[in-house]
This record gives structure tokens, sequence and C-alpha cells, in this order.
């Protein structure tokens, strides 16, 4: 069977605030111009926002200006941040930073405590009054080269391929959606955007890419205890002062605290369990004294793509470009990322823009890294370069760096320091560790994984091949479970990677079905053994509200 073609001026790989602003963008400057520049958006989630997940608190300065009346639309950003806190935990105590000790990267007056998930909703409605063409449920699968070797678009995957490869009574080929220009927005470590970095060497020069994995749950919390607009940030415990990483808590409407945890991935300890230290963090009683007596109501995890300006990559290859997370445009310092995600989009938009008016069509968009260059994202990111290597020297230390390069240099020091090693590569062996006794669950406050996933509404169609591929079968048990105690049981934050003991032998389980899309084996996996694939669209989480 042939695949469809569907021809397009752009293809926007990923329903995220990257793509449906770019896509956006590519409409209002088509209108603005009297041109009918034809645009799709593909999405691999269900629906729009599905597999969307962040804290969030928005900064809306990107959103204003793609939609400078966002607020007479309807925007959903309801709550404005009303008052904050900064705590170093301890065990069982908490200090506040005062107010006149923090950075401004550390402030968040003016901006939302909402649901980024429902702000791509509410994205996509407007795309597609634009007439943005949006397809959720199509996850691409491939990308498409010409015979000159540039990129022509993506082809989505085939339904209906059974266990065992063969095709089934429900199988559809996949269709091939063919552009002048496609941009990957697909959000941290996009498995097109990985290949795409690789083919073109687009990582040439730049430091590794640097991530966290961030774990969040929505609770609906007791009336007495709910402040809406409040946001709290805190470092220190549960992790130890060598690992980078943080909480929060955020009061959104309608009675909601969005609680969560960040978790560096460059840590060294094998034992460390990021979703068991989220747990162990909400028994604080910072955390507690909100969440007790509450109902959870939500959960997923998501790697954040956190390196920086000096780990990006080249942004542009022929025919197409890179946006949003798939990227890097995040700010680590500033704990957000969906203003970066929404102008990089808009940049690259306008440059696609303007190639069309010309007539042009699968060249290097250069007009995109330099636009970049010249905005205030640019700026923003270069104040903020150091803020993560300087955390790498531990949380005291580090702490102290960072007020000094961001309250007395204000960002602007003389040189840039730069990451050593990407994160898969500073595990070291469990023999130089001891496992880490982590409390039972109590069902009230903390939870089981399984327990948890059931909370994202994840499903995958059974009958198909696993989309979390090994490289080398042997690799799990030869060199991950032998040298480091197999890792991926405890950074896994879904359950999906399972040590089965068989008499004297082991074997790796793969529950797949289990599967949140948060992208961490692909990054932590010490051997880089363990590759994403895309599922059969429409796979993964259902997040409601995230």
């Amino acid at each position: 069977m042939t695949r469809e073609i569907m021809d397009y001026d752009v293809v926007v790989v990923g329903g995220g605030p990257a793509g449906l602003a770019a896509a956006i963008r590519l409409r209002q400057l088509a209108t603005q111009a009297g041109r009918d520049t034809t645009v799709c958006v593909l999405e691999k989630g269900s629906e729009i926002g599905a597999h969307i997940l962040s804290g969030a608190v928005i900064d809306p300065r990107a959103l204003t200006e793609l939609f400078p009346d966002w607020q007479a639309k309807g925007a959903p950003l309801d709550q404005a941040v009303t008052s904050e806190d900064f705590l170093f935990l301890s065990e069982d105590s908490s200090r506040r930073v005062p107010d006149w000790l923090l950075p401004d990267c550390f402030r968040n007056h003016g901006y939302y405590a909402a649901s980024l998930g429902n702000l791509c909703r509410w994205l996509g409605t407007e795309a597609e009054a634009l007439g943005v063409e949006i397809f959720p449920g199509f996850a691409a699968a491939e990308v498409l080269y010409d015979d000159q070797g540039r990129v022509i678009g993506v082809a989505t995957g085939d339904m209906g391929i059974g266990k065992n490869g063969e095709k089934t009574s429900r199988h559809q080929p996949g269709v091939e959606l063919r552009g002048k220009y496609t941009l990957f927005a697909e959000g941290c470590r996009g498995h097109l955007g990985k290949s795409l970095q690789e083919r073109y060497r687009l990582r040439e020069g730049r430091d590794p890419a640097v991530f966290g994995l961030g774990i969040k749950e929505l609770w609906e919390v007791a009336p007495d205890r709910y402040r809406p607009g409040h946001v709290v940030h805190t470092a220190g415990w549960p992790l130890d002062s060598d690992t980078y990483g943080g909480g929060w808590m955020y009061h959104l409407a309608n009675g909601q605290v969005s609680v969560g945890l960040v978790v560096g991935l460059g840590y060294e300890n094998p034992y460390l369990s990021p979703y068991e230290e989220f747990q162990r963090m909400k028994t604080h009683p910072a955390y507690r004294s909100v969440l007790e007596g509450g109902r959870r109501i939500a959960y997923g995890a998501r790697a954040i793509n956190a390196g920086g300006l000096q780990a990006l990559p080249k942004l542009v290859f022929p025919g197409g470009a890179l946006v949003g997370d798939d990227a890097g445009f995040l700010n680590a310092a500033r704990i957000k990322g969906s203003h970066a995600a929404i102008k990089s989009g808009m940049l690259a938009a306008e440059a696609a823009h303007e190639a069309l008016a010309a007539g042009r069509a699968q060249d290097e968009l250069t007009a995109f890294p330099k636009a970049f260059e010249a905005s205030w994202l640019h700026e923003e990111l270069h104040r903020a370069r150091n803020f993560k290597p300087l955390m790498a020297n531990g949380l005291w230390l580090g702490a102290v760096a960072v007020g000094i390069d961001q309250i007395v240099l204000r960002g602007k020091a003389p040189w840039t320091l730069h990451h050593a090693a990407a994160d898969h590569e500073k595990l070291r062996p469990a023999s130089a560790f001891r496992p880490i006794d982590y409390p039972k669950p109590d069902g009230v406050l903390t939870f089981d994984r399984l327990t948890s996933v059931s909370l994202s509404s994840v499903a995958h169609e059974e009958d198909q091949p696993a989309h979390l591929t090994l490289r080398n079968a042997s690799v799990p048990i030869a060199v991950n479970l032998a040298r480091y105690d197999a890792p991926e049981q405890r950074y896994c934050p879904a359950g999906v990677y399972e040590i089965v003991r068989e008499g004297q032998n082991s074997r790796l389980q793969i529950n797949a079905q289990n599967c949140v899309h948060c992208k961490t084996c692909d990054i932590k996996d010490p051997t880089q053994n363990i590759h994403w694939v895309a599922p059969e669209g429409g796979g993964g989480p259902n997040y409601p509200n995230m």
C-alpha cells in the first residue's frame, strides 16, 4: 500500500506552545500579506494538550506579542501570582530567603500560575480559527529527505502493526506530510530532533545537552489551606547538597495546587530515584501543611532541556528548524520555558514567511538564528547562561555563586562557563554507593508508581511493537545490572523497566504500556542503549489539566 501524500507550505511537528505559536504566527503574517500560506500541525497526543506537562508559572511576554488581546480572547491565564516564597529545606524545617536576597530570575509577580496544557488547548483553537490544520493522534515517525539530503517533510507511522511486526486487520499506512519547510517542535528530547542533530551534526562546537526530570501532581486542597496565586519554590531536602534539583508548589485557580520536583539528570548515584525523592518531599511540613486533607487528582512526568544558551544546537538545516524545547529554549534559572518556546516558534515562523514570500524552499532559514541573536530571548538566556554550570558545584556553593552572578554581576560576567559532560556519562558504579532506603507509601500523601501512573490516564494500543527499543538486548543485564544495579528501575517515573529474576537468570521486562513519554530513559541510560521511538499516534498520557 502506498502512502497518501499531503502538501503544505509549512509542516509543524508538535502541538505544544512552540509549534502552535509558529503555526499561528505564519497564518497571521500570511493574512497580513494577502497570501494563502498552508500550515499543518501534527500532534502525537490524542488531543492538543494531552501530552503537555509543566509547573507552571507563565510569563506572558511572548503570548502578548502573539496575541496582544489574549485576555479579551479568553486565554486561560486566570490566576495571577499574588505572593511567593523561596525556601531552603532541611529534613524537618525550612528557612525563607528574604526578598532582598532573591535574584530577579526567581521573582514571579506579573506572571500567572496556570495549566500549560489548557493554554495549549486554547492556542490550538485560535490556530484552527486562523486556518491551521491540526491533526491530533498522528505521530511523526520519520523525517523525509530528498535526493539532495534536504528535509521535505515527515511521515506518520503505520497504524495496525502487531507486536510481531506484521500487519494486522486494522492496518493503515502512514501519511506523508510534505512541506517547503518543516519545523520540529516535539518538546524535550524529541526523537526526530535527536536524529536531525546527529545527521546534520548540529551539536558540533556546542556544549553537551543537560536535562532535568520534572515530576508533578495536581491536588485539590482544603479551602483553609488554599492561597490563590501563592507560589513556593524549595531547594535542599530531600536531595543531598551535591544533587541538583528543587521543588515547587503553585496555588492555581479553582482550589487546585500544582506540586512537583525537578531533579537534574546529571546525578551520580544509581540508587537515586527521582520519583521516591518527590514522594518523600511531600512529607516535609512545608508541603504536608498544604496537601494534608486534600485529594490528588492527576500525575505526570516530563524531562526538561536545561543546558541553556551554550548547549543550544545549530537551529537550522536544509528544509527546516528546531524550535522550543526540541532545541533547548528553556531558562533554568527562571524555572520557565513556555514563554521561550512561544517566542522561538514566532521567530522561526517569521523566517519561514520571509523565505516563502521570496519563493524559496528547502534551504536553511538563516534569518531564524539571526533574529534569535537579536531578540530579548537571546538576551535573557545569555544572562542565565552560567546558572546551571554554577549549580553543578553543589547547592550551597552554587547558591552563593549564582547570587553573585545574578545580583552583583547582573548576568553580565565576562565569561561563560560550560557543561563538562552529558548526563548519562556521570552515573557511577553501584559499588561506590549504598542503596537508599525509601519509606513505603502511605496511600494518603505518598503513593506507589503504578497508582500514580493510573492518574495520568496513560493508554497505548497493546498489539504494537514496543516504542522503547534496545540497540543491544544483552546490555541491560551484562552492563546496567552488573555495573549500576539496573538504574532504569529507579530513574523511570512510571514503572516501565523491571528486572525479573528467574532462578539464576535475570531479564529486563519493559512495560511499555506504562510509558508517560517523559524521555528520561533515552537521556539517562548510561550506555545510551535505550532508544525512544514514537508509538502509534494517540498513545501515551492523557493529561487533563497539567
